[in-house]
């Protein structure tokens, strides 16, 4: 239990619903769409797109998204996934003589084909209740009649919005300039998308004139998108890979996400006694640090498309975890690992929402950097994702470029399973911190027996690029012996990353946690 003498927040408890999410007027609408009679997908997929409004500077209808849900009564967590493909005419060797190994984030070629809108399209047919007319139109009225900016919100859209082309400030500015805290922001040509979406499902996005603007304004720059890229998009049908760690089974999405990252490094980290160490000590910080260098390594050298991903097994395997931990010197810091995809500024949006049946539903949808590539639609204003900078140029990597492929991904959705029943959909945004997040958020609660909130609220540190970053949360002594092991030390600009969860309880009681490092909440009834 937290200390009520000091700033906090308690956990939500619910019998009905919850939802959990970075905005509070997202989760609102999540816990309407179940009063009506919606169920937890329902929720997840309004919350999710209305946040698109609410945050567009890290998702939109322009993403990508990755699904783990589980059906009521049911232990099996199932997978989809909703990332797009770079289109069928772009091939690295046309890259490669002005880029050499790394991909152009901000150019059309790193725009790949929005994928989430097929996702949700297709989840509300399978396995959603009331139909896309309903669950879209709290987005469509958002977008059409606006929504205040949120003081987290406002604080990223300053250093985002530098990278919007002139077309895309036109629909991502208000009056010409960065909207404040409590400015109303309007999205109108969103809401006339997401109308015909409603109306004729994902012919509405992929067909016709919004897929004619897509593709006309990626064209006029120099992109190699076409009508049938458009058209030919498709989520598929995946099965989650998973490990144990203290008494947990951690599902998560296969690749083309990064999951098995994090996978791994709690397999690297069980070689360690974690549970004897300081929560917010410099040793474990060190160790953790050290396991994600690792982890992240092997993601580097074999995370793909899923059919060009052939390593899998070797990542997963515990005798890899074992060979790798007995690299790590307790007391020096190793040299970071050389990334070999775009890893700057990732921003995404996570959602969570479970329901009295007993559905739990995980959901991330981003557009990747701040406001994705900075190019948006001309005529509906449609922020395009720039995902293919999570391709490498490089030739004969499994993740390299190619036509129809699909680019490593740093958003992951995660699921806990105990004793072979689904218990907590989680998930820690962050772009590449989020395996390392995913990690702390599971050691947190088993290792040190912290509630969902606690474990959320509990400081964080990041090793990327060399810096190690340490949130203000940790000491000036943490800081110094972390600096004394040969880590160069850098207190970021904001917190690290946002974290959402909910807990189902053997009682059927819902306990939700929602991140203070985000404006989101957690919702109830």
């Amino acid at each position: 239990m937290r200390d009520f003498h000091l700033p906090g927040r308690s956990q939500v408890f619910a019998e009905n619903g919850m939802c959990a999410t970075s905005h509070p007027l997202a989760a609102q609408t999540a816990i309407d769409i179940l009063k009506r009679g919606g169920n937890a997908m329902d929720a997840a997929i309004a919350g999710a797109v209305l946040l698109g409004i609410c945050e567009p500077q890290m998702t939109g209808i322009g993403g990508d998204c990755f699904v783990l849900w589980n059906e009521p009564g049911s232990d099996d967590v199932k997978a989809l996934n909703g990332s797009g493909r770079a289109p069928k005419a772009l091939t690295a060797e046309q890259l490669r003589p002005e880029h050499g190994a790394k991909m152009p984030p901000y150019s059309p070629h790193s725009v790949t084909i929005p994928g989430a809108i097929d996702a949700f399209c297709h989840l509300s047919d399978t396995t959603g209740k009331l139909g896309l007319d309903a669950i879209l139109a709290p987005a469509i009225h958002y977008a059409e009649h606006g929504v205040p900016v949120a003081p987290r919100v406002a604080y990223d859209w300053i250093v985002d919005a530098e990278k919007l082309t002139d077309t895309a400030k036109a629909h991502y500015l208000v009056n010409g300039a960065v909207p404040t805290a409590g400015q109303v922001f309007r999205a109108p040509q969103q809401a006339e998308v997401l109308r015909r979406i409603a109306k004729n499902g994902r012919a509405g996005f992929y067909e016709g004139d919004v897929a004619e603007d897509m593709c006309a304004t990626l064209n006029a720059m120099g992109g190699l998108h076409s009508l049938d890229d458009f058209a030919a998009t498709r989520c598929t049908s995946e099965t989650p890979v998973g490990d144990s760690y203290g008494g947990l089974e951690l599902l998560e999405h296969p690749p083309n996400g990064q999951g098995a990252t994090a996978n791994l490094m709690l397999n690297i980290l069980s070689q360690f006694n974690i549970a004897g160490m300081d929560p917010v000590g410099a040793e474990r910080v060190h160790i953790e640090a050290e396991a994600a260098k690792l982890a992240y390594d092997a993601r580097n050298r074999f995370i793909a498309d899923f059919d060009y991903t052939t390593r899998l097994a070797h990542m997963l395997s515990m005798d890899t975890a074992k060979a790798l931990a007995a690299l790590i010197d307790p007391n020096k810091a190793m040299s970071a690992p050389n990334a070999l995809s775009e890893e700057v500024h990732k921003d995404t949006i996570y959602i969570t929402t479970a329901d009295k049946d007993g559905m739990m539903v995980s959901l991330i949808y981003s557009i990747f950097h701040g406001f994705g590539s900075g190019i948006a639609s001309e005529k509906y204003g449609i922020l395009f994702q720039n995902r293919g900078a999570g391709f490498t140029l490089e030739e004969g990597h499994p993740n390299e470029l190619g036509g129809g492929k699909r680019p490593m991904h740093t958003i992951i959705p995660a699921m806990l399973r105990k004793d072979g029943k689904p218990i907590m959909p989680f998930g820690v945004m962050g772009g590449a911190y989020q395996p390392n997040g995913h990690a702390r958020f599971v050691t947190n609660l088993t290792d040190f027996g912290m509630d969902p909130q606690t474990a959320i609220d509990a400081p964080r540190a990041f090793c990327e690029d060399g810096i190690m970053k340490v949130e203000k949360g940790y000491s000036d002594d943490v800081r110094a012996d972390l600096a004394a092991k040969g880590h160069t030390i850098e207190v970021p600009r904001a917190g690290i990353g946002g974290a959402q969860a909910i807990l189902r309880h053997d009682s059927g009681v819902l306990e939700g946690a929602s991140d203070p490092r985000k404006d989101g909440c957690a919702l109830g009834y």
